[in-house]
């Protein structure tokens, strides 16, 4: 059975909710859906976080992104770029990029925001990069998707975005439930074809 990691940042809970629904759609596919979050950062250069985390998602280790198939990556979006504490793991993996680890591994990402046009697609590019360095195979949301077509809310081809309100409120629409799981099978599939 393939495995595909779900990596995530979330200070709110929309992210974790996204991550949620992209399982879904990748058991949907008949892949394992391995879910990691991140620990935060701090501008004290003292450790901050536990090791372990109190509750929800366990921290993502480089083992994680070693052993899996596929990899979907989530953040909420700060001033158009992800959140400190994803690009600060990301920032470690240079020993995978030298030992080619993550190339050819399918690679799609997500992200909520409390503007409207508070930067979700530039987000979604900036998580891109680092993949794209790594030599990961980049996936979208194609419009063959009819609720992309549609949305009023969230979802685009570079990935999948919510918007989340000023007061971090609103919850996942239909369209962005659809979207959301149809990424994470997408992965799953093309996993599972490589």
């Amino acid at each position: 059975m393939k495995s595909i990691l779900i990596l995530y940042y979330s200070q709110g809970g929309s992210t974790k909710a996204i991550a949620s629904k992209i399982a879904q759609g990748v058991e949907s596919a008949g892949a394992q859906a391995i879910i990691r979050t991140v620990p935060n950062v701090s501008p004290n250069c003292d450790k901050t976080q536990s090791t372990v985390p109190d509750k929800g998602a366990i921290y993502v280790t480089k083992e994680d992104l070693k052993h899996c198939d596929g990899i979907i990556v989530g953040s909420p979006t700060r001033f158009g770029n992800m959140a400190a504490p994803l690009k600060y793991f990301l920032d470690t993996t240079s020993d995978l990029w030298f030992q080619g680890t993550l190339i050819n591994k399918p690679a799609a990402f997500f992200t909520s925001t409390a503007s409207l046009h508070g930067g979700q697609e530039t987000t979604l590019l900036s998580m891109m990069l680092p993949f794209i360095h790594h030599g990961a195979v980049i996936v979208g949301i194609p419009y063959s998707e009819v609720a992309l077509q549609k949305t009023r809310t969230g979802g685009t081809p570079y990935g999948m975005s919510h918007f989340n309100g000023m007061d971090s409120d609103k919850p996942l629409s239909e369209d962005e439930i659809t979207l959301s799981k149809a990424l994470g099978k997408r992965v799953a599939q093309i996993a599972q074809k490589f």
